[in-house]
C-alpha cells in the first residue's frame, strides 16, 4: 500500500446503447485483451435475448439478477494469537456489486452452453429467477459467516 496520497478512483462511463454504469462496468469484466467491441457484442446479444424472450425491459432483469446475486456478509480472515479465524464482515455495498458481477461472470464461464451470450443469458435468467450457480456461490458465502458467527467479537 502507498504511503502518498491516495489512488484516484477511476471514472466508469455509462455504456452507449442503456446508460447503465453496471453494465458498462460488466462489459469492462467480459473483456479479454482490451476488446472491448467483442465483449460489447456478447452482453447485448444477451440483452436482445432476453428482451425477445421475456417482452420485459433487459436491463431491469440485469439489475434483478445483480442484486440477487449481491452479498450481505462474507468471513474475512483474522489472525489473533497465532490462531486465524475466519471472523463474518459486512460487505460494503461497492464491494458487494463487484462481487456479484465476478460471481456472474465465473458462473457463466462455466456453463456447457455453445457460445458465451447464450451462457450469459442463460445465467441471467437463473439469477433473476433466483437460482443458478452465482446465486449457490451467494448462499454458499452467507453459510459460511452464519456458522462462524462465534468468531464476530474479533471484527475489527
Amino acid at each position: 500500500m502507498s504511503r502518498k496520497k491516495q489512488a484516484p478512483t477511476r471514472i466508469f462511463y455509462p455504456d452507449p446503447k442503456y446508460g447503465s454504469l453496471v453494465l458498462a462496468k460488466f462489459i469492462n469484466f467480459v473483456m479479454y485483451d482490451g476488446k472491448k467491441s467483442t465483449s460489447e457484442k456478447i452482453i447485448y446479444d444477451a440483452l436482445e435475448k432476453i428482451k425477445e424472450k421475456t417482452k420485459e425491459d433487459p436491463i431491469k432483469i440485469f439489475n434483478d439478477a445483480i442484486s440477487n446475486i449481491r452479498p450481505n456478509l462474507e468471513v474475512r480472515s483474522r489472525r489473533v494469537g497465532g490462531a486465524t479465524y475466519q471472523v463474518p464482515q459486512e460487505v460494503k455495498t461497492k464491494r458487494s456489486q463487484t462481487l456479484a458481477l465476478r460471481w456472474l461472470l465465473e458462473a457463466s464461464r462455466k456453463r456447457k452452453n455453445k457460445t458465451m451470450s447464450d451462457k450469459l443469458f442463460n445465467e441471467l435468467m437463473d439469477a433473476s429467477q433466483k437460482k443458478g450457480s452465482a446465486i449457490k456461490k451467494r448462499e454458499d458465502t452467507h453459510k459460511m459467516a452464519e456458522s462462524n458467527k462465534a468468531f464476530a467479537h474479533y471484527r475489527w
